[in-house]
């Protein structure tokens, strides 16, 4: 009797790998909502989150493209990248060791 090999076999396992090693990633909708409640809604949003997850926060208020940065910073987490179009925010973090 030979046994034969699902020739599948790799590339499903290579498959579930990169599916599995895919960081996760939320998104915050914080729009229509003004100062300070952008920021305490993604500090809700991270409080329990591990390290290396992607947020995104989509705000209205012009204040929160300087003020969630400085609260990502000061505790920890990367800001990723800011941008604006027209009166839309939009704030991405990547989790870092709250402090």
């Amino acid at each position: 009797m030979i046994l034969q090999k699902d020739p599948n076999e790799f590339r499903d396992k290579l498959l579930h790998r990169i599916v599995d090693s895919t960081p996760p990633a939320i998104t915050v909708d914080a729009r229509r909502l003004l100062c300070p409640m952008p920021v305490i809604r993604v500090q809700q949003a991270v409080e329990h989150l591990p390290t290396g997850v992607t947020v995104t926060a989509l705000c209205t208020d012009p204040g929160a493209l300087h003020d969630i940065p400085a609260w990502a910073r000061i505790h920890g987490h990367t800001v990723l990248e800011t941008r604006s179009a027209g009166r839309e925010y939009t704030i991405v973090l990547q989790t870092g060791l709250s402090t």
